[in-house]
């Protein structure tokens, strides 16, 4: 669950601290006092866009940051991302500079925001008020029904990665004519170049040495006689020197057996002496000083140059790169049969993943009228009376036939996790323009509000307090059942919802309380509201204050005592003046809510 959360001239808020607790932590206060930006401010932390105008006036820099307890799943992302744990808490912060560059930090550690953006599932669920009907689109209406049916999409991803990259495959080979002749002209250059220099992995530097050689082989020539002269053939050279010396240690041993280790040593370095001799009396005798080789290893060298300039920078890329111009080549020999193979690869690519789509679209529907069902009783207890479905439409099970992956081809975009669209080439198998990464369904909640009008999309609802009972009725649904499956003593994931009562009143707001007070019990929840009747359900309460000082705005967070709460769900029951009935009527509404 969420510790604690910080903002630093973030906003309008200087410097604010708000400790959380479990159950629901609700937050209340004046219009415009930092409730909401608090609840950006953890969207922040979750992987949100950030922005230079999220730095308060005349600061250098916006510092967000929070204290969740860890779960499994997060260290294992952390782990993944070659960050440190730090026991059983999770500490993310992020700081915004007015110059709109960031840095993001977790566990004190430099990370990034794709970091914050998968933990975020581990840690913590953000309903923003900025949160529109229009971002609940039917991807994230999928996404909800995924998540109520634990339904994972990874092996229609893999399958539909599969067929992509056969369909890739396939239209680079079926690019226009002319281009293809052309690049075959270039490959076949390239290779002739590469394949008449009879490359060999590091002759390079071996040439390099040899032309040293060469080039220095009469001062070479002169050093290594010079040093034979003075160790071993001059009349004054050391191995004269060291025969002498040995003759005179001998002597000494056969009178005193101490010098007998003296002798062998001397002798030892005798023999040594002699190897070194011929060493370099051997590579004086060997060198030949060749104006012809030179330059033969020149013109090599050349030759090596300006491969490599071309095709890479050591010789053993140029090698490999002539190695793949000679795949491409024999590719376009073998053009007929290539194809052929690859529009049988596109097949089997693309039968898999009808299967693993259809085996999908089987569990989503059968999971949606069950969500359905769950979700209209609960907006129904939320002081509305509406029919409620899920629609789950796999139409590209219509389009598909029986035919060959491989028959008719035409141009299309593929559709990209996010939803957009991706182009995968100008040309593939026909009737896939509705397949992506999460299957080919198309998910869509439709609601009737009032007896006798027909069911109709979420988008075309008018009232937004019916709006937000809907979506709290979804999320409410989804998170009780979800709970249901999971193990015993989960770390509690936190929900957030910020003034999700808005266009509410009255006995929908005491049902809203009820919905958000049942869902903290396996949850921690954090909500804002302007409602007294949600206020009254808090564990804990957090009063949000706005105060003036020095002629700029500052903002204060309060954990209110039993006492204090009271007299705020009594202030936002009366306004600003709290009088003794108003403190009454709050006692009761907090008695009556536990």
């Amino acid at each position: 669950m969420l510790i604690e959360l910080r903002a630093e001239n973030y906003a309008v808020i200087d410097h604010a601290i708000a400790a959380f607790g479990p159950g629901l932590n609700l937050l209340t206060g004046e219009t415009g006092a930092g409730k909401s930006i608090l609840v950006d401010a953890l969207a922040l932390l979750m992987g949100g866009k950030a922005s230079a105008e999220l730095v308060r006036h005349g600061a250098d820099k916006a510092v967000v940051s929070c204290v969740f307890e860890s779960t499994a799943g997060a260290d294992a992302i952390l782990e993944t991302n070659g960050i440190d744990a730090e026991g059983a808490e999770i500490i993310l912060r992020r700081e915004i500079l007015s110059t709109g560059k960031g840095r993001v930090f977790v566990n004190n550690q430099p990370a990034t925001v794709a970091v914050l953006k998968l933990l975020a599932p581990e840690l913590a669920l953000v309903h923003a008020q900025s949160e529109s009907l229009s971002s609940f689109d039917q991807a994230q209406q999928r996404i909800l029904l995924d998540r109520f049916a634990g339904i994972s999409t990874e092996s229609v991803a893999e399958a539909h990665a599969r067929w992509r990259t056969a369909t890739q495959k396939l239209d680079q080979l079926l690019q226009g004519e002319q281009d293809r002749l052309r690049m075959v002209d270039l490959w076949t250059y390239q290779h002739r170049e590469i394949d008449q220099a009879r490359l060999e992995s590091g002759e390079d530097d071996a040439l390099e040495t040899e032309k040293r050689v060469l080039a220095n082989a009469e001062k070479l020539y002169a050093a290594a006689m010079g040093a034979f002269d003075q160790l071993y053939e001059g009349g004054a050279s050391a191995e004269a020197a060291l025969r002498a010396a040995l003759r005179n240690v001998e002597e000494l041993a056969r009178y005193d057996g101490r010098f007998t280790e003296a002798a062998q040593q001397v002798e030892s370095a005798r023999a040594t002496l002699s190897d070194v001799s011929a060493s370099l009396r051997d590579y004086a005798e060997a060198i030949d000083a060749s104006p012809e080789r030179l330059a033969e290893i020149e013109d090599r060298l050349a030759l090596l140059d300006r491969l490599k300039r071309k095709y890479g920078k050591t010789v053993a890329e140029v090698i490999a790169f002539g190695a793949d111009v000679a795949s491409k080549l024999a590719e376009v020999e073998d053009r007929d049969e290539i194809l052929k193979a690859l529009h049988s690869e596109l097949d089997l690519a693309g039968a898999a993943y009808r299967a693993a789509a259809t085996a999908l679209s089987a569990e989503r529907k059968s999971s949606a009228a069950k969500l359905a069902k769950l979700a209209e009783a609960q907006i129904n207890s939320l002081a509305m009376k509406v029919r409620f479905e899920i629609a789950v439409d796999s139409a590209e099970l219509s389009h598909m036939g029986s035919g060959s992956q491989g028959q008719a081809l035409k141009g299309h975009g593929l559709s990209r996790a996010d939803g957009g669209q991706e182009t995968v080439g100008a040309l593939a198998p026909e009737g896939t323009t509705r397949w992506t990464p999460h299957g080919w369904d198309n998910v869509e909640c439709r609601i009737s509000t009032n007896p006798g009008e027909p069911l109709k999309a979420l988008d075309q609802i008018a009232s937004g307090g019916e709006m937000s009972r809907v979506m709290l009725a979804l999320k409410v649904a989804v998170e009780e059942t979800s709970s249901k499956t999971r193990k015993k003593n989960p770390t509690p994931r936190t929900l957030v919802f910020d003034e999700i009562d808005i266009g509410i009143g009255g006995r929908a707001a005491e049902a809203v309380g009820h919905k958000l007070k049942s869902l903290s019990r396996g949850q921690q929840v954090l909500c804002v509201t302007h409602l007294p009747q949600i206020a009254a359900f808090a564990d804990q309460h957090l009063a949000v204050e706005k105060r003036e000082d020095h002629g700029r705005t500052k903002t204060h967070i309060r954990v209110l005592d039993q006492r204090a709460s009271t007299h705020e769900v009594a202030r936002m029951l009366s306004g600003a003046t709290v009088t003794d009935t108003s403190l009454q009527h709050a006692a009761q509404m907090i008695a009556a809510s536990r």
